[in-house]
């Protein structure tokens, strides 16, 4: 996370693109990422995620998105779990499988644990997304 975002000449790509990158390709020791998806066609695209909760002040159970796209996919992500509490920014790196491009929602999912008082409730005051790579 450390090189997120990417500057605005984007970030460094091997292979066929890397003639895009002149300035960076004459420094020594330059640092590449590669970040690969476990299906095919393997993309897969950087997003950081920052959620801030409302509701009650602390219960047990976990965060999830799921990202949507034009074609019918769907892909789910965890984003924290255990000891939610509202009080708290939960920050994610996440490589999504889902372009951005053709992304068409994100839902927020929260599961409370089984043990948690059954009035508890939380919900998302802020998600919020940040793209990677402009691509």
């Amino acid at each position: 996370g450390n090189c997120f975002p990417c500057p605005p000449e984007g970030c460094p790509m091997m292979g066929h693109y890397a003639d895009r990158f002149p300035d960076k390709l004459k420094r020594e020791n330059q640092k590449y990422f590669l970040n690969t998806a476990a299906d095919e066609p393997f993309a897969a695209w950087r997003q950081k995620i920052f959620i801030k909760l409302s509701g009650v002040k602390k219960t047990r159970g976990d965060i999830n998105l799921v990202f949507y796209d034009t074609e019918g996919h769907t892909k789910e992500y965890e984003i924290a779990n255990g000891d939610l509490s509202q009080d708290e920014i939960y920050t994610k790196y996440l490589d999504v499988e889902i372009n951005p491009k053709n992304m068409t929602k994100i839902e927020f999912l929260w599961n409370k644990a089984i043990f948690s008082l059954l009035w508890a409730r939380l919900g998302a005051e802020i998600v919020n997304i940040v793209h990677g790579v402009d691509g």
